[in-house]
């Protein structure tokens, strides 16, 4: 069973279990006084949601190959009620996605990228491996 096989909900919990246990994404002092993005009206409910946003990024960066911030921030950004008048759509916090990729990069599973026009990161061969492994 791997990536694939297994709901991206219930994967997602096994894998941000797995990020918490390596002990190599510590969560930031800043972190409990953000919110996640423009279009939050509250912080965020889950004391653990440092972990479940890693686990999400690795696991995004390993389907899709090669992904940057900007489209990282547009998947995680959402509608913004503004009253009366028309919604909008913020991306999402680009500090806390660059401060979690920093930290995958430091703990060896991924690594920066430049494929003809695409820059980005990618997923490492360890990196792989401990995605594989949860299950």
């Amino acid at each position: 069973m791997g990536v694939y096989d297994i709901s991206p909900q219930e994967y997602n919990a096994k894998l941000a279990e797995a990020v918490k246990k390596t002990g190599l994404f510590p969560i930031p002092d800043w972190a409990r006084y953000v919110k996640t993005g423009l279009c939050k009206s509250r912080l965020p409910d889950n004391q653990e949601w440092w972990y479940v946003r890693a686990a999400s990024i690795i696991r995004q960066i390993y389907i899709h190959k090669i992904v940057g911030v900007g489209r990282l921030r547009t998947k995680y950004g959402g509608r913004q009620i503004r009253g009366m008048r028309p919604e909008k759509f913020p991306k999402a916090s680009g500090k806390i996605i660059r401060v979690i990729l920093q930290q995958a990069e430091k703990a060896g599973f991924l690594e920066k990228v430049k494929e003809g026009n695409r820059f980005g990161r990618k997923v490492t061969k360890k990196g792989v491996e401990f995605l594989e492994a949860i299950k």
